[in-house]
């Protein structure tokens, strides 16, 4: 279970002990280097990172399953994005993308083809938000009734072809679009 407050990510375990969520911080190598930061405190120095993934999933047909963000983001309410998150503490990059998609639409990908797609880098000098992107590509036969959307996180989803999302792009409303386009050629 997940409790949201409006600066901190607090997880509740088993044993109900209330815990915060912790980012790795990497060094511009992409290399952990053993400390952590609180998630979305983002107060890094110009040559820490944290990471970042998205999944993209591809059905047989073409299209690939997007999803609206809710009006109650802080950031980019609204607008059309690919599952994805921040990596948690300890955690692998591909473990963080399946499950960051299984929360957000209910696919589970353990057995889907493809995987890790690219990286890339992004450095905000001063603003101490710098950040790697892992980018997945998964191809499996999904159906409407095999999407669950999280709710608190997501206000819609829809297949769309590589024009539609593109077209989103031109509107100013699909993200990460430049940084991730070749995934969807």
């Amino acid at each position: 279970m997940v409790e949201w407050d409006t600066e901190t990510i607090w997880s509740i375990t088993e044993a109900g002990e209330q815990t915060m969520e912790l980012w790795d911080i990497y060094d511009k190598n992409k290399v952990r280097t053993g400390r952590t930061m609180e998630r979305n405190h983002f107060n890094l120095a110009d040559d820490e990172y944290h990471l970042t993934v998205l999944g993209v999933l591809k059905r047989p047909d073409g299209r690939f399953l997007i999803t609206k963000r809710v009006m109650t983001k802080k950031w980019a309410p609204g607008w059309w994005e690919v599952s994805g998150g921040g990596v948690q503490a300890g955690e692998e990059s591909e473990d963080a993308v399946k499950r960051e998609i299984l929360e957000e639409t209910g696919i589970d990908v353990s057995t889907a083809e493809g995987g890790y797609a690219f990286s890339y880098r992004r450095d905000n000098p001063g603003e101490g938000d710098n950040y790697f992107v892992d980018i997945y590509c998964y191809e499996m036969d999904i159906k409407e009734e095999d999407v669950h959307l999280q709710e608190e996180e997501t206000a819609g989803y829809m297949f769309a072809t590589a024009e539609e999302i593109a077209e989103f792009a031109k509107q100013g409303i699909f993200l990460h679009y430049d940084s991730i386009k070749q995934v969807f050629e």
